[in-house]
C-alpha cells in the first residue's frame, strides 16, 4: 500500500520552482482556487501553496487555508499525474465551505490529470531516449 504522508519531495519550496511553473502559464481556476501546473520529469507530483495577505488578513485564516489544501493533496497525491502544482486561493473560504472546497480540488486536480495525460507518451518518451544514450 503506497504511503499517504506529504513528504519533503512532494513540496514545492524554492522560489525558481514558483516562478518556473507560473512562466508556463497554464491555470486552470475555480471560485475559490486557481491551479497553475507544469509538467515535470520526477515519478511523482509536487505542490506549492500560495494564500495572500489580501485574501486573508489573519495568519490563523491563511494557515487553516494550507493545512487543508496540504490534506486534499496529501490523501490523493497517488492519483495525479506527475505534475509541478501551485495552487492560490482566489477568494477566502472557512469551515463552513470544506465540502466546496473539496470537490472543486477533485475536480481541477481531474481536469489537469486529463490535460497532462496526453503529454505523458511525450514526457515518457523523452526520459526514455535520454536513458538510452
Amino acid at each position: 500500500m503506497p504511503t499517504l504522508r506529504f513528504t519533503k519531495q512532494a513540496k514545492l519550496i524554492k522560489t525558481d520552482e514558483f516562478s518556473s511553473v507560473f512562466n508556463f502559464r497554464k491555470r486552470i481556476s475555480a471560485k475559490f482556487l486557481a491551479v497553475h501546473y507544469q509538467p515535470n520529469i520526477a515519478a511523482h507530483p509536487r505542490m506549492g501553496l500560495v494564500v495572500g495577505k489580501k485574501i486573508a488578513k489573519l495568519a490563523v485564516h491563511r494557515n487553516y487555508m494550507r493545512r487543508v489544501l496540504r490534506e486534499f493533496f496529501r490523501v490523493q497525491q497517488h492519483d495525479i499525474n506527475p505534475v509541478d502544482l501551485v495552487v492560490r486561493v482566489q477568494k477566502k473560504f472557512e469551515k463552513e465551505d470544506f465540502i466546496q472546497i473539496k470537490q472543486e480540488f477533485e475536480t481541477l486536480i481531474a481536469k489537469i490529470n486529463q490535460r497532462t495525460q496526453q503529454q505523458l507518451p511525450l514526457t515518457a518518451t523523452v526520459t526514455q531516449t535520454q536513458v538510452n544514450e
